[in-house]
């Protein structure tokens, strides 16, 4: 306390002395006064923070602590610009995001004088190749989506667009994805936040998400509305729906769409009242339980003609889930696909508990709804489709090897759009024009040259996948098997990801997941 009453004494004297050689210089020379100019706005922060309550950094030190507040500022760009190696960074390295940015613009991607990691240290893992590789015969890896009940299956790339809405992302950003996606024959999820002109505009096929706020098919309660589903869900664009349940970023937790940024073009495409706050609850209003909610997935069903109907949730406790299989084994009712969101997973903003703390890893989600289907018989009915950090081929393999069918990315798109990592997503002040609202910010991004970067991004994936496969002699993608793939536990001991994820009487054998290689 006596530095800081110390460095306002000699602030005060300082500001004293200036005003008196300020004043005595202008006597000579009125260009002095000038000066004034300068220590009067000084001298009136100072004693406006010193009689603030609010800051007591500058309460203590009324212009030094704004150093503070300005290093912290900029804190995130020296730490990724000046100190961050290249596979430290956080949520994503820079080894990772330069491998997205490469292969979107179609650049060479080769690493030079060997690996970065350390092979040597506990968590390290790789993948088991073969002396005889193999060919896969396919440029394309496919598979078809759709349960017995389904009368209008689809053919789904097993590399997809996570969800992200239309105002968590700016309409360029939706273009461009949407755009990409059907440059590159694959699927764009729209995100709870309903159907817009920017999705259908870009023409790439859609899984349209309905969460808890029934965006685009709602009445003006919030609850679901039948008319308006079955009209939105005809459109030719939409290939599945997917009813959402939780998300890996924060499972359990609804949102809020403040009045503020409740446009009314917003508002027409979610169906609310515009200006208005409206909120996502935590959970669904059209149903309560796992036997309602296969009513509903059958309700849907009937009303999309027959389209793909799936579910995405982050699993949280297991007695549910499996209390669910058991629903469906018994009556008969089955999604076509199940979307397990890794804990993991990204979003614009959360909650730093639920973020951190609640959810499962993906990897374990995987392996355990992959082994509870097939406890019930219902793994040929059911797709799986993992989320949850898949940016490159050895991701891709990994998921599928646990037991996904199909896998999504979110930000690894976005870095495909150019996104930076500035971590700005829940600020409106994406720099790159993505995670914003702010018209001088999102017509930066050109759609005709991003759409294209989120095609070969995605093109390149799948080729580096199927290279990856041939090294390893997987030549298909139902060869793929966990006890090809392994990871270092402790100094000196190894395990596959059959031993780590599946108990020891389980017999992990390929089962029959209607692969379409094109």
């Amino acid at each position: 306390m006596a530095t800081s009453i110390s460095v306002r004494r000699t602030f005060t004297y300082a500001f004293t002395g200036a005003y008196l050689v300020a004043l005595f210089l202008s006597v000579f020379d009125r260009q002095m006064l000038w000066l004034l100019l300068l220590i009067v706005p000084l001298h009136l922060v100072f004693l406006y923070n010193i009689r603030q309550a609010k800051h007591s950094l500058l309460r203590n030190y009324p212009l030094l602590g704004y150093l503070r507040y300005f290093f912290e500022s900029i804190r995130p760009e020296f730490r990724q610009y000046f100190f961050e190696s290249d596979t430290d960074g956080k949520p994503f390295s820079r080894r990772q995001r330069s491998i997205v940015y490469q292969r979107a613009k179609n650049v060479r991607e080769t690493v030079p004088f060997g690996m970065h990691s350390n092979s040597l240290e506990v968590g390290y893992e790789w993948i088991a190749h073969t002396m005889f590789p193999v060919h896969v015969k396919a440029n394309d890896l496919r598979v078809t989506v759709g349960s017995s009940r389904c009368k209008q299956p689809y053919s789904a790339s097993i590399y997809n667009i996570s969800a992200m809405s239309y105002g968590s992302l700016s309409k360029t950003a939706i273009t461009a994805l949407s755009a990409g996606a059907k440059l590159g024959k694959f699927a764009h999820n729209t995100g709870e936040g309903g159907v817009s002109p920017y999705h259908i505009e870009g023409g790439g096929d859609l899984i349209w998400q309905i969460g808890t706020g029934y965006f685009g098919c709602r009445d003006k309660n919030g609850n679901f509305d039948e008319s308006l589903f079955q009209e939105q869900v005809a459109h030719p664009h939409i290939k599945m729906v997917e009813i959402k349940l939780s998300q890996g970023a924060k499972p359990g937790h609804g949102g809020i769409l403040p009045g503020a940024k409740n446009t009314p073009e917003i508002a027409a495409i979610r169906k609310v009242e515009p200006y208005t706050t409206v909120a996502s609850p935590p959970g669904h209003s059209a149903f309560s339980d796992q036997f309602t909610m296969l009513l509903f997935i059958e309700k849907l069903r009937v009303l999309s003609g027959g389209k793909p109907i799936g579910i995405k949730l982050c699993i949280g406790n297991k007695q549910e889930f499996e209390r669910l299989c058991q629903e469906m084994m018994h009556n008969r009712i089955y999604p076509d696909f199940i979307t397990i969101d890794g804990a993991e997973g990204g979003t614009g903003a959360a909650p730093l508990e639920f973020t951190d703390s609640l959810g499962m890893p993906l990897y374990d989600a995987l392996a355990f709804a992959q082994t509870i289907l097939r406890k019930y018989g219902l793994r040929e009915e059911i797709k799986l489709v993992a989320a949850g950090k898949i940016i490159t081929g050895v991701d891709i393999i990994k998921a599928v090897s646990l037991g996904a069918d199909i896998c999504y990315s979110a930000r690894g798109m976005m870095f495909a759009l150019g996104c930076i990592q500035a971590l700005h997503c829940d600020s409106g002040r994406c720099p790159v024009g993505i995670a914003t609202q702010d018209k001088n910010l999102y017509q930066g991004l050109d759609v005709a040259d991003k759409r294209v970067r989120v095609a070969n991004f995605h093109g390149n994936t799948i080729k580096s996948t199927i290279e990856v496969m041939e090294a390893c002699g997987f030549d298909s993608l139902g060869r793929i098997s966990p006890d090809k793939i392994f990871r270092r536990v402790e100094h000196g001991r190894n395990m596959s990801f059959k031993e780590l994820y599946f108990s020891k009487n389980s017999t992990h054998t390929d089962i029959s997941r209607n692969y379409v290689l094109n």
